[in-house]
């Protein structure tokens, strides 16, 4: 694949993010302020969907199950999160958010995580 149109920049406003489809992969699309990120659809702690339990307030990603966290524009963790974010690199065209997937991006889930 290459880059694909995710949606309108307008349909995800500031401290916020939406799950698309985009030819078959879901993702979450985010808008830190300053632009775009898109990550997998799951937290990577235990699989729980982030457009249910994704909290998104000044740049950083909290998971409401279980409190892990994120730098949205880097992925890197912050508190107990133990594993980065997957990232789909992004720009924005025109007024819509585009996506680069070469393949889909996903977590190995360990079987023992609380």
């Amino acid at each position: 694949m290459n880059w694909k149109v995710a949606c309108a920049a307008g349909d995800v406003a500031v401290d916020s993010m939406k799950r698309f489809d985009v030819d078959g992969v879901s993702l979450m699309i985010a808008n830190v302020g300053d632009g775009f990120r898109a990550y997998p659809p799951v937290c990577p702690h235990m699989e729980e969907y982030l457009e249910n339990s994704g909290i998104c307030a000044g740049g950083v990603l909290t998971c409401d199950r279980h409190l892990w966290q994120w730098d949205m524009k880097t992925g890197e963790p912050q508190g107990p999160a133990e594993k980065p974010l997957l990232m789909y690199e992004t720009k924005e065209e025109g007024g819509e958010v585009l996506v680069f997937i070469e393949q889909e991006l996903e977590y190995e889930f360990d079987d023992d995580d609380d």
